[in-house]
């Protein structure tokens, strides 16, 4: 299974365009099965080159065959009627069989600027790993706080946690209407995304400490152990940051982690401000 993780940056490459085809044609050089996609929006024209298309609906697509997860983090009205929306977006050509979205704690801290955050959930059918399924979370983390990314790690770490519980400990099966159906949930994880906060950061250490889940390890460091992280930010904008590092992750349960077989990060392409990542797993 190849999994994709990408910050798009709603399409916005290093020369200040927005354009989706050049962001798919990127990632379709990866053959991923599974795309997780980052800074996602609809109905937002006010960014920085402009987003005013509903991008999930672009993006499906451009990725014809695929299901479409997305979850919202900022929800805000557009002053018409509508709603401009930003968040995260799962595009699966492997069957889904179960979806969650999950807001993220935003607790305040008004000495910086910050925006909602989500994490979205898919379970890949993927007969092959304990379970019968493969838990795909995708997230993206407060930039400016401190504070909020830490609350954030924690709810990952207890969002696992949970996931981990109904994969282990399926409930009754005994109500037959279709919203309570009992399918696979996996127990199996693969958490990635843009966490803000470079390899090594403490903020990390609940992730790689065991919870009722097994603990997760950064996938990077199974598939090449002695190499430093390919940095993922900053490698084509300076903006935001005085050297390229590493903020975009896959994280693996311990339990699977055998199955890592091999982590790369296209550091070429200036389609975004950061750069592609991809995980290869048996």
């Amino acid at each position: 299974m190849r999994i994709l993780s990408w910050n798009i940056q709603w399409g916005r490459g290093v020369d200040g365009r927005v354009d989706l085809p050049r962001i798919a044609a990127v990632a379709r050089e990866f053959d991923a099965d599974v795309l997780c996609l980052q800074e996602v929006a609809i109905n937002h024209p006010g960014l920085p080159g402009g987003a005013p298309m509903d991008q999930v609906a672009w993006l499906g697509g451009l990725f014809l065959g695929c299901e479409a997860i997305y979850g919202v983090g900022s929800d805000l009205p557009d002053g018409q009627g509508g709603r401009r929306q930003f968040g995260n977006l799962i595009l699966s050509r492997l069957p889904v069989l179960q979806a969650f979205r999950h807001l993220l704690p935003w607790p305040a801290d008004p000495a910086v600027p910050s925006m909602p955050r989500a994490a979205v959930e898919a379970a890949i059918e993927a007969p092959a790993f304990p379970g019968g399924a493969l838990r795909v979370i995708t997230t993206h983390l407060e930039y400016y706080s401190a504070i909020q990314r830490a609350a954030q790690i924690a709810a990952l770490r207890e969002i696992c946690d949970a996931g981990w519980r109904h994969a282990t400990q399926p409930r009754s099966n005994e109500e037959t209407d279709p919203p309570f159906a009992v399918l696979p949930r996996g127990e199996g994880c693969v958490l990635c995304g843009d966490f803000n906060s470079p390899a090594g950061a403490p903020e990390h250490a609940p992730l790689q400490r065991p919870g009722e889940a097994p603990a997760l390890r950064n996938a990077w460091e199974i598939a090449h152990p002695v190499a430093p992280p390919a940095p993922t930010f900053g490698v084509h904008d300076r903006r935001y940051i005085d050297e390229p590092a590493c903020y975009d992750f896959f994280w693996v349960g311990e339990n699977i982690a055998g199955r890592v077989a091999d982590v790369r990060v296209d550091g070429a392409t200036d389609a975004s401000d950061h750069q592609p990542l991809l995980l290869e797993i048996n």
